[in-house]
């Protein structure tokens, strides 16, 4: 999927694969645990071998943070054009059972050119991390520590959604409370990293975690339907993707326009949280 973005990306002729100095990709479901995939990418796009490519595994701020990455590449004269990619495929993550994370996540991918010049022009960030939380969205098995399968699925009694350590869990509850206690704070703190008041904003961008905690942000935050955007209804949660893709939409209905400056803000899984401005 990420090449297939790629390749969409490159057809519309805003840059060349020859100006492609460094692949950055984000993924929490690669294609093997060695070699990277953004190696794998590199090939199957043809790409020059004379380039930077890695793979960085975050989830819902994966695009945010990926955005630092390429600026802090191009800032320090590393690379001139990265390509930021974010593939997700959650859906082989969750149980066939699972009602409940099945009817959020969505699978999909990005391809975003970060370079001197382009749409809009990348801002401060503001980004935080704490390890505490990683237990209420996480998959327990299958990586280095816990290897094997635990085989110890059950359904839960209340709602008859299933458990299992070899599939996606999410304790809903408290992922719910960390967005409310913690994004809040992030949105007024990248207003200040960036100098600018609430006002200022022309749109808000955050990640599409689902319509019901989006809306509850909008009222916390009091944010105004027409500077609050929404793009989930046909995608779901696509994780790192929801962003770039709301992003996207926005600039195709003309909710994003010359002079404007957007606020994005990515949170979850990790848990992991990250802001800045595009100033277009």
């Amino acid at each position: 999927m990420a090449v297939s973005a790629a390749e969409a990306l490159f057809s519309q002729d805003r840059c060349k694969k020859t100006d492609i100095d460094y692949i950055l990709f984000c993924t929490q479901s690669p294609d093997y645990f060695l070699p990277t995939s953004a190696c794998l990418i590199q090939k199957r796009l043809n790409l020059s071998t004379d380039i930077g490519a890695l793979d960085f595994n975050l989830g819902c701020s994966g695009y945010v943070y990926g955005l630092s990455l390429a600026k802090g590449l191009i800032v320090s004269g590393v690379a001139t054009n990265v390509l930021l990619l974010t593939a997700e495929t959650y859906n082989k993550h969750i149980h066939p059972k699972d009602k409940g994370n099945r009817t959020i996540f969505g699978d999909a991918a990005t391809a975003t050119v970060v370079s001197n010049e382009g749409l809009a022009e990348i801002g401060n960030f503001q980004l935080g991390t704490n390890g505490d939380g990683a237990d209420n969205l996480i998959i327990k098995t299958g990586g280095m520590r816990h290897r094997e399968k635990a085989n110890d699925l059950h359904f839960d009694e209340k709602n008859g959604n299933p458990i299992s350590s070899d599939h996606l869990y999410m304790d809903g509850s408290e992922i719910f409370a960390f967005t409310l206690s913690k994004v809040p704070k992030l949105i007024a703190d990248t207003l200040s990293k960036n100098t600018l008041s609430s006002k200022e904003i022309s749109l808000y961008v955050l990640h599409q975690a689902n319509k019901y905690m989006l809306d509850f942000l909008k009222k916390k935050c009091k944010i105004e339907d027409e500077r609050f955007y929404y793009c989930i209804e046909n995608v779901g949660n696509t994780v790192s993707n929801s962003i770039p893709i709301a992003l996207t939409e926005a600039l195709k209905k003309k909710r994003i326009a010359s002079g404007h400056k957007v606020l994005i803000a990515g949170f979850g899984v990790g848990y992991s949280w990250g802001g800045t401005i595009l100033k277009f």
